[in-house]
């Protein structure tokens, strides 16, 4: 996951934000008690995302406690929140980063990745170990996307999907780690694959110029046949832009679709925050390039 699965924190109510924090503190937290300060650094707010909708089928309230933070020692301490949930997406965001250093190691040959990965060795053996099919499938999937990838595929849903699958056991397997294997995973597992394929079409729209300009590949650079004698980055753009908007919010639809089938028993409105506000904040920002990050 990329950091794109965020809050619209306006549209949050102050004791919603609040329980949202601790969920992201409580992974953390939970990463340093169990593997050190050093895998910390791997953390996101997607993380976050997928604890609060892994634990929201638990009826059990979450019971938050406060605690300093490593990172800002001086100042009030933080909102913590322990549960299965948070642990598993703990697991799962360090899981990811391995495979990012595998890709930073091998494919563009970065320095800090190589040793990164002397550090993090023992660690990612143990999830592999604790997570044997969920490794497997991550690693099944990034390589047929590695292999698209190297062909210039030119179809979205064929290098998407593998991205998806992706997504899709991490949901899958979450649910199956938290509540057990008689656990019904169908709706839940189905927001993890809708939601692969928005992250990747939006990443994808996100690194069109950077993609340009460093050649690395970018589906819709061949989806879309770019021409850049004949046409600007933001001409190209503003050419695609129906085709990605009908993508991109018809994916957020299915995922709307799937969660009203979900019995939640706790934390609705931050779901809902971050999949009816979140979701299309972060589409419009990157499709019209209003995130200041990305403005030129």
């Amino acid at each position: 996951m990329l950091g794109y699965v965020k809050i619209d924190k306006g549209e949050l109510k102050v004791r919603e934000y609040e329980i949202y924090m601790g969920y992201y503190c409580g992974i953390c937290k939970s990463i340093g008690k169990r593997y050190g300060q050093l895998p910390r650094m791997s953390l996101s707010y997607d993380a976050a995302f997928l604890a609060v909708m892994l634990a929201s089928i638990d009826g059990s309230m979450d019971e938050p406690h406060q605690e300093h933070c490593i990172a800002h020692p001086v100042g009030r301490k933080k909102t913590v929140i322990e549960n299965k949930a948070i642990d598993y997406a703990g697991d799962v965001m360090l899981i990811l980063a391995w495979y990012k250093l595998i890709d930073d190691a091998m494919d563009e040959g970065r320095l800090y990745a190589k040793g990164t990965m002397l550090l993090f060795k023992h660690i990612y053996k143990k999830l592999e170990a604790a997570y044997a099919e969920l490794c497997s499938r991550i690693k099944m999937n990034l390589a047929s996307l590695s292999s698209l990838e190297k062909e210039k595929c030119d179809s979205l849903d064929m290098v998407a999907e593998s991205f998806s699958k992706i997504m899709e056991s991490i949901f899958t397997c979450g649910v199956k780690t938290v509540y057990g294997d008689d656990c019904d995973t169908g709706a839940m597992s189905s927001i993890g694959y809708h939601m692969g394929k928005w992250i990747y079409l939006i990443d994808a729209v996100d690194d069109i110029e950077e993609n340009l300009d460093s050649g690395a590949y970018n589906p819709l650079l061949y989806r879309f046949q770019y021409e850049g004698k004949n046409e600007t980055t933001e001409q190209f753009r503003r050419r695609i832009e129906p085709d990605l908007r009908f993508n991109l919010y018809h994916y957020l639809a299915v995922i709307s679709n799937c969660l009203d089938s979900i019995d939640i028993k706790k934390n609705q409105g931050i779901i809902e925050n971050v999949i009816y506000f979140g979701l299309n904040r972060k589409t419009e920002e990157i499709i019209t390039r209003t995130d200041p990050e990305k403005q030129i």
